[in-house]
């Protein structure tokens, strides 16, 4: 692929002085009120996936604060270890992964991860799923109680507050999967395929939902698909995988508008990006 004026290949030389002044912004959260930030997440010279079987090498990525950075590329290439990698679910078998400058060594609350199956405990009703990571932090009942009924009320899910996960469909589960993600107030997001597995009408519903939801958060979001279009109405910017690297970063012109499907730019982007990945 050819390198244009809005490709950015970011190489997080300068991490940690921008972590430092903007991975403070603050946005209040739209359900609980309370203040939110964004965290600055970067890569350097990683190279990714297990000591037999490396998926990525020498990445360089530098996802700033309350960015959503969409992830593509054919299957097998190594989104999900990317994204594993972040979580802190996988360590980098060489090269820096951080979050605000500081080494990413574990899991950490303040990074949540959303799968395509949605992992709710069966055994408990949606509310109760989405108190859990409340009560982890030590939330007093009564309060955890009260912000996880607001945020399934965020996601259209309050009289469905009782059921249990089986007795709702595969849409209202995501919708309760990402009210969970997001109750805690994570100050990143990331997202595994989330959408992957529900039919076109409810993919392009929680696709809408998610930017009405993350609206006002601040939270970083990495959003890891197969699906370039989806990729391009969510990101600020589309990461490209390929052939067991990072391709290129590329800016989208007017993200999250739907009206913007037919927009020169955009097309123009949706070809090159199809054309860099041959899908």
């Amino acid at each position: 692929m050819s390198t244009s004026s809005e490709t950015r290949e970011t190489t997080g030389t300068d991490t940690a002085e921008a972590a430092t002044t903007t991975a403070t912004t603050k946005a209040t959260d739209t359900a609980t009120g309370t203040a939110v930030r964004g965290t600055r997440l970067t890569l350097r010279a990683a190279t990714l996936g297990r000591p037999d079987a490396a998926a990525l090498a020498d990445v360089d990525l530098d996802v700033p604060p309350g960015e959503i950075l969409t992830v593509v590329g054919p299957s097998g290439c190594g989104k999900s270890t990317l994204l594993r990698t972040l979580a802190g679910l996988l360590p980098a078998l060489t090269g820096a992964v951080e979050q605000d400058g500081r080494p990413i060594d574990g899991p950490a609350a303040d990074r949540a991860l959303v799968f395509q199956e949605d992992a709710l405990l069966p055994w408990r009703t949606l509310l109760a799923n989405v108190e859990l990571p409340l009560a982890i932090q030590g939330s007093p009942r009564a309060e955890r109680r009260k912000q996880a009924a607001a945020w399934l009320e965020q996601v259209g899910l309050a009289d469905r507050a009782r059921q249990l996960p089986h007795r709702v469909s595969g849409g209202q589960r995501q919708r309760a999967q990402l009210a969970r993600a997001l109750a805690a107030g994570p100050r990143a997001v990331l997202m595994d395929e989330p959408f992957g597995a529900l039919d076109a009408q409810t993919h392009a519903g929680m696709q809408d939902l998610l930017v009405e939801v993350l609206h006002g958060t601040g939270a970083t979001v990495v959003f890891v698909t197969h699906d370039v279009d989806e990729a391009l109405f969510l990101g600020d910017r589309v990461a490209l995988l390929g052939a067991g690297r990072l391709v290129a970063v590329r800016d989208v012109p007017r993200p999250r508008d739907r009206a913007a499907h037919d927009d020169p730019a955009r097309v123009a982007l949706r070809r090159d990006v199809l054309t860099s990945l041959s899908i």
